[in-house]
């Protein structure tokens, strides 16, 4: 979630022309999803992402990776991990994201939403980043991540990058099978934004992107 330059497109305008086009992409799939049903549309932005990730000059994987890159891994799809939710005023306030590296990322919590997973009611949070525009971003953490996922957990949403799933004034789509991991998994040279302490969840999400299975 860095905005530097990716290693090897370092000379401008080439550089911010080519993340602009990576990010264009990205909502270009992200619009093809939300018109879809939301199986055909996961299918979609699997393949999608395959094809950004294994050609793109602004792809997470490193360029010399890239060659033997055969797709990213992911639990299979659950209609249960989709729901359209009331987003509910937050009390958390300012907030400073950590990071996989160095850094902070400035945000405010501005909405939570509750849904109920394998019986168990759990909440999540979501936040306003400041220096990226205002965009809208969830991160989370569950009892997958350093095993089956990440250890510093995945994303849902982040519209700075057109990662949007939809919804309306007052809900939003949150479906887990289109959760994903930041870039800092495929190239730690990235410093990411990391789940915080409120959105680190008890029950395990087996939906969306995965490690690979050892």
């Amino acid at each position: 979630m860095d905005d530097r330059a990716r290693p090897g497109l370092t000379v401008e305008p080439r550089a911010s022309l080519s993340l602009a086009d990576y990010r264009r992409r990205v909502a270009d799939l992200y619009e093809e999803v939300r018109a879809s049903d939301p199986q055909n549309g996961w299918l979609l932005w699997r393949a999608g992402r395959d094809e950004l990730f294994h050609t793109h000059p602004q792809s997470p994987i490193p360029q010399d990776s890239r060659a033997a890159f055969g797709g990213l891994a992911y639990y299979d799809y659950d209609p249960a991990l989709r729901f359209v939710v009331e987003v509910q005023p937050a009390t958390g306030g300012r907030v400073a994201l950590p990071h996989s590296g160095d850094g902070t990322t400035p945000g405010r919590a501005i909405g939570t939403a509750t849904v109920t997973i394998e019986g168990r009611r759990i909440t999540v949070t979501l936040f306003r980043l400041e220096q990226y525009g205002d965009a809208l971003f969830l991160p989370f953490r569950d009892a997958t991540a350093g095993t089956e996922t990440y250890g510093g957990g995945r994303y849902l949403l982040d519209s700075a990058k057109g990662a949007d799933l939809g919804g309306s004034e007052a809900e939003i789509v949150l479906d887990f099978n289109f959760a994903y991991h930041p870039s800092c998994v495929h190239d730690p040279r990235w410093s990411c934004p990391l789940a915080p302490p409120e959105s680190r969840l008890s029950v395990a999400i087996r939906a969306g992107e995965r490690l690979e299975a050892s």
